[in-house]
């Protein structure tokens, strides 16, 4: 009987993605927005500094959400600056590297 899940490693590439994405997220804390990264396999998330009030619509975790998605990556932000990543199973290294490099960006491009 055929098991995708064991047969295509896809737990192995999980793990191994959601380090990288985390690795990734992490590197770019200090200089930017991202006050915590935090996760396991593919289902992460990055926390974002806001000043208190400001969550939701008129926060800076929902204008980045917005970057992003003007960039080509979606994301879901939620609790108000939190910004939740569940890429699929099947998401290469080099997916990952464009998804890092459009954060980057999107991060740069916030006020």
């Amino acid at each position: 009987l055929s098991n995708p899940l064991r047969d295509e490693k896809l737990d192995e590439n999980s793990m191994a993605r959601g380090e990288q994405l985390r690795n990734g997220l992490e590197s770019l804390m200090g200089s930017t927005v991202i006050q915590e990264v935090r996760g396991r396999g593919l289902l992460n998330a990055m926390v974002i500094q806001e000043p208190k009030g400001s969550y939701g619509s008129t926060g800076k975790a929902w204008d980045l959400c917005l970057r992003m998605m003007e960039n080509g990556l979606l994301a879901k932000p939620t609790h108000g600056n939190i910004i939740r990543f569940a890429p699929p199973l099947t998401i290469t290294k080099e997916e990952i590297d464009t998804c890092l490099g459009i954060i980057e960006k999107s991060l740069g491009q916030l006020d």
